[in-house]
């Protein structure tokens, strides 16, 4: 088949006109990648043992279980790549409230820590994923650095919407 005649699979056939409907194909893909990938937090979250937490709350969590070194709001946001700090924020008092963290102020910095309930959350979680994502993904014909690749493919390509987003913002 030419590439005239492919079928184009995207959410937005107004974008995808013209030059680089690639783009909306893989556009389209990240969609139901992000949405998929949202899913099945909640759901492992929810066999962990912990019902009602938000993709958010599930990463903000697991990023400040990371290494088992205190976060700050900010080192959050960055990592997460999140601008709106009042979400994380709102992610960490949630998660303090329900005693998955523990805080400390520190002069004017406050520093976050999961407490045990959290970090015995965060294993169960893991032995979730375990058992529900690993041993299937392990039946894919995709090797790890094949994986690697593509991780590494979508951090750059995060870059390169961040830098169109900042490009925007000028306009």
């Amino acid at each position: 088949m030419t590439d005239n005649l492919k079928r184009r699979i995207v959410s937005s056939r107004h974008l995808a006109e013209g030059d680089g409907w690639e783009t909306s194909e893989l556009e389209f893909g990240l969609i139901l990648a992000f949405n998929a990938f949202s899913r099945w937090m909640v759901k492992c979250m929810a066999a962990a043992g912990q019902r009602d937490m938000s993709p958010l709350d599930i990463l903000v969590l697991h990023n400040v279980n990371h290494r088992g070194r205190e976060k700050r709001l900010a080192d959050i946001c960055f990592l997460l790549n999140i601008e709106d700090t009042h979400t994380v924020n709102y992610a960490l008092r949630k998660l303090l409230k329900a005693g998955l963290l523990v805080s400390e102020k520190r002069g004017k910095e406050v520093f976050y820590a999961t407490s045990p309930e959290g970090a015995a959350l965060c294993e169960a979680y893991r032995t979730v994923r375990a058992q529900c994502l690993l041993e299937p993904l392990g039946r894919m014909d995709l090797t790890g650095d094949e994986m690697r690749e593509i991780a590494a493919a979508l951090r750059a390509l995060s870059g390169q919407y961040d830098q169109a987003s900042r490009a925007a913002s000028s306009l």
